[in-house]
């Protein structure tokens, strides 16, 4: 297979690539900076945003499986060069995401309490009261993360990865100016990160569905009022989406499970870990990139029927993926304590959120990016049960068994998520190479 054959040069999967990681990498930094205006308001604050923040990643996640079911068939079609079914699938994907991020948020609304008592138990009072505050008005952003996402996730799936990077960009600027000058200029607190947080969820949802209509483009939507269930359509994405949603909400439930054990550790232990997830985001973006591009690559290459492509595809975007973790786990810990000091953060908290991050800095590098890019191309190619039973099973059976246990048993502290996770890294990430090797996934093409 000659260079000049190849679906994607290297300069268009740069082109493809750096658009992604820089939206990833954009929102995490966000969600840094967010922190660390939090964090100035105080430990409860930081704590109770926190907390529901891991609530509302689940949700999110959710949202994002559901898109990634758009863009498997939508890229695939644009592949085979149907324009027509790549347009009717994502009409269906916005009304889909529209139907359920509205049921999500109704029953949010209704149950808030219930969760927040269910989920993190007996937690101190100041802590429960900024987390109660910071619950009731995210949730009134959950169409617009849903409704960004899809849009997203059209856009991508026709190799625009540079409209959605920018709409990130300038809601990830909000985000942080109405942070500064609700919780810094009127004082508003954690009242303040939230609004500007729906805020800036609802701006990135209408800017991306306007920016689809242009007809200037392969997939373009109009008249959104008109779009109708088409039944055939939305079980097709459901079924790609789902597995994927199951797959990413138990991700999610482990990290709640996990924190429920962190959570008895003291508000010292919560804000440390708390800090340290933040980092381990940031950490893991620029491998996100490169899986969230991997799907589109793949769906295309698979859509026109080039096999051979969507394996050489993979094997280069796991190699491009050691690199981007490697670079971007040094940036991070580089950065980590002047950004410690800059939260103001306690030194008790701050010494053991940079211990965590450095085993989490020689850890990931190495098991990262078998145990996670592998599974995009599966997914891909319409193999979306083996990665949910998989990362299900690793995630439950090792993650949050081996984290509760050297929580709550050998008394091990924060430190014991960590250990718990990089066992599952581990264990998944040969899982998945021998299912890639021995070529299976690759016949499950979605047609």
């Amino acid at each position: 297979m000659t260079q000049d054959k190849h679906m994607f040069s290297n300069r268009k999967l740069l082109l493809l690539l750096i658009p992604i990681i820089a939206e990833q990498f954009l929102n995490s930094l966000m969600g840094m900076a967010d922190s660390m205006m939090v964090s100035n308001v105080g430990a409860a604050a930081l704590s109770g945003v926190s907390l529901v923040d891991s609530i509302n990643n689940l949700v999110v996640q959710a949202f994002n499986a559901l898109a990634t079911g758009g863009v498997i068939i939508c890229s695939t079609y644009v592949g085979q060069k149907d324009m027509k079914r790549a347009n009717e699938a994502a009409r269906q994907v916005i009304l889909v995401s529209a139907f359920i991020s509205f049921v999500v948020m109704l029953s949010c609304l209704i149950f808030r309490g219930w969760l927040l008592r269910v989920i993190f138990g007996q937690i101190e009072p100041d802590v429960y009261q900024a987390a109660s505050i910071y619950f009731i008005l995210t949730i009134l952003s959950y169409p617009g993360i849903s409704l960004a996402a899809a849009g997203s996730a059209i856009f991508r799936a026709q190799s625009n990865t540079r409209l959605p990077m920018n709409v990130a960009i300038v809601s990830n600027i909000l985000n942080v100016a109405g942070n500064a000058l609700l919780i810094w200029g009127f004082g508003l607190g954690v009242y303040g990160a939230a609004i500007a947080t729906l805020a800036s969820r609802i701006f990135s949802a209408v800017v991306l569905l306007y920016l689809l209509r242009r007809d200037d483009q392969q997939i373009f939507i109009r008249q959104y009022h008109k779009i109708r269930p088409d039944m055939d359509k939305i079980k097709r994405i459901l079924g790609m989406g789902i597995p994927n949603g199951i797959e990413n909400s138990m991700f999610q439930f482990g990290k709640l499970a996990i924190q429920s054990s962190v959570s008895t550790l003291g508000t010292m232990a919560i804000a440390a870990q708390a800090m340290t997830n933040i980092f381990e985001n940031v950490n893991g973006v620029a491998g996100i990139g490169v899986g969230i591009g991997l799907m589109t690559i793949t769906g295309q290459c698979l859509g026109a029927g080039r096999k051979d492509e969507a394996i050489y595809y993979t094997k280069k975007m796991i190699g491009w993926g050691y690199i981007a973790i490697l670079v971007s786990c040094l940036f991070t810990y580089a950065i980590a304590r002047p950004v410690t000091i800059l939260a103001h953060m306690e030194a008790e908290s701050a010494a053991l959120c940079i211990y965590m991050l450095g085993w989490i800095t020689i850890a990931k590098p190495l098991l990262w990016a078998p145990s996670f890019i592998t599974p995009y191309a599966m997914r891909a190619a319409g193999d979306v049960k083996f990665s949910m039973i998989i990362a299900t099973l690793t995630m439950w059976l090792c993650r949050v068994t081996l984290a509760t246990f050297l929580i709550r048993v050998v008394h091990m502290g924060a430190m014991g998520v960590w250990i718990g996770m990089f066992a599952d890294w581990a264990i998944r990430g040969i899982i998945f190479t021998i299912r890639f090797m021995r070529g299976k996934w690759i016949h499950k093409v979605v047609e």
